[in-house]
């Protein structure tokens, strides 16, 4: 029995629970890429992949629309893989365990992947009604975006004959998205030396932040669970001798991590005042945090002796990464009121026998400061005798001053529900700035139903804002008949 089979729009849903049940993680998008080749191969559409999984399907305009120009509608078919802690899901094989509980839709113990599964399930409804009054249709299904948006910097946009384009990736209804922050991963690699060791070890552990996405949600405030352990190790290393087994924090680059643990060696009777440490540090950040990040713990325990353990300086070395790395909110812009204008997130890190590697998020507006938090993260890296790889680079998708697709989505949810809408920009990557610069005199916007706690556990979609966008969707391909 399928679970969404009452919720309304009941081919959106079906879409949505068909997704859900093949695993599409980032990187593990092959076969959710197959299912779209198959929809089409059986409906007779037009299709195409390429080897990094993206897929375009094009359907014929509906009658009457013969003579419109085309739309490209646009999705990504990855979503992040994070589970709550001590679930057991494995997100290689397992079908998504979806839970509908009032007028929210959720995964047990998972991410849900409405970000960005409900634009495929809409783009594939929509495929599948040609009854429903629209253009003709080219849908543009990416993968691997919560990556570096690496599907569509791969995409071959010579396919598309659209200029308009509506993206449906964002998360807040009433909300249209025009412009975007570019970005970059930015990969470091630092060397560690270990040597013998016979010191009992204890665990470190950060726990209990909020997380969240490192674009969307940079601004509120919340601790990076790696910045703090570099805080609390600086401190530990000033009362007592100790030296690092191994350390690590977070999965995803977008995500700001919310966990971060270490192993350290620590001589004789040191492991007191250590403790003690621990405790002091759990209350300071939680007065810092009280508002944004009030659950956050600090634990001290005995762990398992190991037969090695890094070296005095690279225990240092590793320290002062976490340190001194940049995180967070670097500017804020002064021509959008509270739009972050440049920020960077830390959301890899691990520090072991292989050496040192984190991974950091770098976003902004404004090139010149993307390339110079860049600057900064690669001079730190080389000051701890390491290297920078960069990665993903995209560009920020610049406001368009005279948009009809804008105007056009603005009128027709004013008509729709009798409201005024939000247009604004913001501070998270979005696909729209590489098919902007790829298709000259593009026009996009961006808009969805309303999400919570997206790229976390917690993520819910709201249901009756999923069938309002729909139908907002609907109503504006309709009135593109010229």
């Amino acid at each position: 029995m399928r679970v969404l089979e009452q919720l309304e729009p009941k081919s959106v849903f079906y879409y949505f629970e068909e997704l859900s049940r093949i695993p599409h993680g980032s990187r593990n998008t092959k076969a959710v890429s197959d299912y779209c080749v198959r929809f089409a191969e059986t409906r007779g559409l037009w299709h195409c992949q390429d080897e990094a999984n993206n897929v375009v399907i094009k359907a014929p305009a509906s009658a009457g629309y013969e003579n419109a120009a085309p739309v490209i509608l646009q999705g990504h078919l990855d979503m992040v893989a994070e589970k709550a802690e001590g679930c057991s899901f494995d997100f290689t094989k397992d079908a998504l365990r979806l839970r509908a509980e009032g007028d929210f839709l959720s995964a047990d113990g998972t991410t849900l992947g409405g970000d960005d599964g409900i634009a495929a399930a809409m783009m594939l409804a929509l495929l599948d009604s040609p009854s429903i009054p629209r253009p003709a249709i080219e849908a543009v299904f990416t993968t691997d975006e919560e990556i570096g948006m690496l599907g569509a910097q791969a995409l071959d946009c010579s396919v598309l004959q659209g200029r308009r384009m509506l993206n449906l990736d964002s998360e807040d209804e009433g909300i249209f998205t025009v412009s975007c922050a570019g970005g970059a991963s930015a990969e470091v690699s630092i060397p560690l030396v270990f040597a013998p060791c016979a010191d009992a070890v204890f665990a470190v552990a950060v726990t209990g932040l909020r997380g969240g996405h490192s674009g969307e949600e940079i601004n509120k405030g919340r601790a990076s669970s790696n910045q703090l352990m570099g805080r609390l190790l600086d401190a530990l290393l000033r009362k007592a001798p100790f030296r690092l087994v191994s350390a690590a924090g977070g999965l995803k680059d977008n995500a700001i991590p919310l966990r971060t643990e270490a192993l350290l060696a620590v001589p004789a009777g040191a492991e007191g005042v250590l403790a003690d440490t621990c405790r002091e540090y759990e209350a300071a950040f939680r007065h810092e945090f009280a508002i944004a990040d009030p659950d956050i713990r600090v634990t001290f325990s005995p762990a398992e002796n190991a037969a090695e353990a890094m070296t005095e300086e690279s225990t240092r070395r590793t320290a002062d990464w976490l340190l001194q790395s940049p995180q967070g909110v670097y500017a804020m812009s002064l021509d959008i009121p509270g739009l972050v204008q440049t920020s960077c997130n830390m959301g890899i890190f691990s520090a072991g026998a292989a050496g040192l590697h984190a991974v950091t998020s770098v976003r902004s507006s404004i090139a010149t400061q993307k390339q110079m938090l860049l600057g900064r993260i690669g001079g730190l890296a080389r000051m701890l005798e390491g290297s920078l790889r960069v990665t993903g680079d995209y560009p920020a998708w610049e406001y368009k001053k005279d948009s009809a697709m804008r105007e056009l989505v603005v009128s027709t949810y004013r008509e729709l529900f009798g409201k005024e809408p939000q247009v604004k920009a913001i501070h998270a990557g979005l696909e729209c700035g590489l098919f902007s610069g790829k298709l000259p005199g593009l026009d996009a916007v961006s808009f969805g139903p309303d999400m919570q706690n997206i790229h976390t556990s917690r993520e819910k979609l709201s249901i009756s804002s999923t069938a309002r966008t729909w139908l907002l969707l609907c109503q504006t391909l309709g009135k593109m008949k010229d």
